[in-house]
């Protein structure tokens, strides 16, 4: 019987081990840095075709952030309860507005927002409240923000996909963006993409 009970004990062991490697992996204990790729992460496909279009997907069930059609990818990591993100909201929109304006950026350059540990109906409140017509995408168990490596909010995380489908971050930083035409810039700098803003 003492045996038996050893026996157990071990495996148990043994079953806790392998739980927590494999939670370890899916965590990231740092946001993913300039140069390197986004962590795997998976996203539902949105219900709303204007939001379905504007991102290039198919009627899918599920999609990654590198298979968005854009040249870059601007990912920002937001919280309904965020005061931050509350009052970056305008600065976040306006970005949006001057991307979609100019007929060299549009398409290439698109937005999306995943919020951390808020819930569909959390992230339509936030929609409505603050009038965001990018998509806004719920992350209410955390997934998405544990494998980005549990930054705070609200965080920036801008993507150059290239023509294979490969991509690389080119931008990572805590903080709201404060003034939308300068931070434009940086990212068509730092993206090297070559339009003309019309």
């Amino acid at each position: 019987m003492r045996m038996i009970l050893k026996i157990n004990l071990h495996l148990l062991i043994i079953i806790c081990c392998i739980v927590l490697m494999h939670q370890s992996a899916m965590a990231r204990s740092n946001p993913p840095e300039k140069g390197e790729i986004l962590p795997d992460a998976t996203l539902a496909v949105p219900g709303n075709p204007v939001h379905r279009d504007y991102l290039g997907l198919s009627q899918g069930k599920t999609f990654k952030i590198p298979e968005i059609k854009a040249t870059v990818v601007i990912i920002e990591i937001f919280s309904m309860y965020c005061p931050y993100c509350q009052r970056d909201a305008p600065n976040v929109n306006n970005l949006f507005n001057m991307i979609e304006s100019k007929s060299g950026l549009k398409g290439k350059i698109k937005i999306i927002g995943i919020g951390a540990g808020n819930s569909s109906f959390e992230v339509d409140i936030f929609r409505k409240k603050y009038n965001v017509q990018f998509p806004l995408f719920p992350d209410n168990d955390f997934a998405v923000y544990k494998r980005i490596g549990e930054v705070r909010t609200p965080y920036f995380i801008a993507l150059k996909i290239n023509r294979d489908g490969s991509h690389k971050v080119i931008y990572s930083k805590l903080g709201g963006i404060e003034k939308a035409d300068q931070f434009l810039e940086l990212l068509l700098k730092l993206s090297g993409l070559d339009v003309k803003s019309q």
